[in-house]
């Protein structure tokens, strides 16, 4: 019997990967227990939340059409449906970008008392901020990070600073913004004249910019999560991408093979491996996290923090679940009761 009754799986968000994040979240509805629980859709985008659809207990899904969806009551995180109102006793969050990747979402939770699938409010704010999050580990001595450089929109002199990154790092470099993913607002610059034009375009996609040194190497991804007992990681996977980066079109354009398990050697997945083990704890993750890192000779490289993965058929940490031998359902079901 589990810990919960009904619940929510919250998807869509604000950001530029609210589309991603909807058959994300299609996806993990689809595959948590409907023997174990109620299970209700939610699409929340700029603070508008609602019923898309719900299967209750060994019952059929029941969907809305657009225009007649009901919505959530944020006051005490309920919906009423055909004159039943149900209040949520746990969020499964697949918003990825913010408000639900940003800490916003898992701050509104953790007033009202609900549990959820993710990091907390503090952690998911710092792991969300590609800068942050490598100032917080970088230090440590657990993994190496790249050199970089920030600039913040509307406080920083971009010209300045694109001419003191370039006299600075190596290039290539990767321009990007310091929240957000799926490679929204992300440029490969390889001359310093091109610098300030990549900063621009990234600024519409947030207000701060890193300016990060390319690392040659093999791109690896590893997610690690809580089972109730001790942290546990999932097997590797090595990116190989046709493009000169995993860009967008590389990822959901098929333009990239994702190989499971990694071919490296044994020793190469235990440092990665427990690399990730090891900075999920520090920075006090919940729920799974995907980490990615760049192997090279000089040793491994951490690029980002995904505390929401991408969950759709084809995402990477399906993926790995499939490869460890782990059915899907089963799988959600420790989150849920573990985190």
């Amino acid at each position: 019997m589990g810990k919960y009754k009904s619940i929510a799986v919250i998807y869509g968000s604000d950001s530029s990967e609210w589309e991603v994040s909807c058959r994300s979240g299609e996806f993990v509805a689809s595959r948590i227990d409907g023997n174990e629980y109620d299970v209700y859709e939610i699409f929340a985008r700029f603070g508008r939340w609602q019923l898309i659809a719900f299967k209750k207990k060994n019952a059929m899904r029941v969907t809305f059409p657009e225009g007649s969806r009901p919505e959530v009551d944020k006051t005490d995180f309920s919906v009423t449906a055909f004159g039943e109102k149900v209040k949520f006793d746990y969020a499964y969050i697949v918003q990825h970008g913010a408000p639900g990747e940003s800490g916003e979402l898992q701050g509104y939770l953790e007033i009202l008392g609900i549990p959820f699938s993710t990091c907390n409010a503090s952690v998911s704010t710092i792991a969300f901020d590609k800068y942050a999050c490598k100032s917080y580990i970088r230090d440590l001595g657990i993994v190496k990070c790249a050199p970089d450089a920030l600039v913040r929109k509307g406080s920083s002199d971009i010209a300045d600073v694109c001419a003191k990154a370039a006299a600075k790092l190596q290039f290539p470099v990767f321009v990007k913004p310091t929240i957000g993913g799926s490679s929204f607002g992300v440029t490969m610059v390889r001359k310093a004249e091109d610098l300030q034009r990549a900063v621009e375009f990234a600024f519409s996609e947030g207000p701060a910019v890193l300016i990060e040194q390319g690392v040659h190497g093999r791109e690896l991804t590893c997610a690690a999560y809580f089972d109730g007992n001790g942290i546990k990681t999932l097997p590797l996977i090595e990116i190989i991408t046709e493009n000169e980066y995993f860009d967008y079109d590389a990822k959901y354009n098929g333009h990239s093979s994702e190989v499971c398990p990694a071919e490296i050697s044994a020793s190469e997945a235990e440092l990665v491996s427990e690399t990730t083990k090891k900075l999920y704890k520090f920075l006090g993750c919940a729920g799974v996290v995907r980490m990615d890192f760049i192997l090279t000779a000089e040793g491994l490289y951490f690029l980002e923090a995904n505390t929401i993965p991408g969950m759709t058929s084809a995402s990477l940490v399906p993926k790995m679940v499939r490869t460890a031998g782990l059915d899907i359902t089963d799988f959600l079901s420790t989150i849920i009761e573990n985190s």
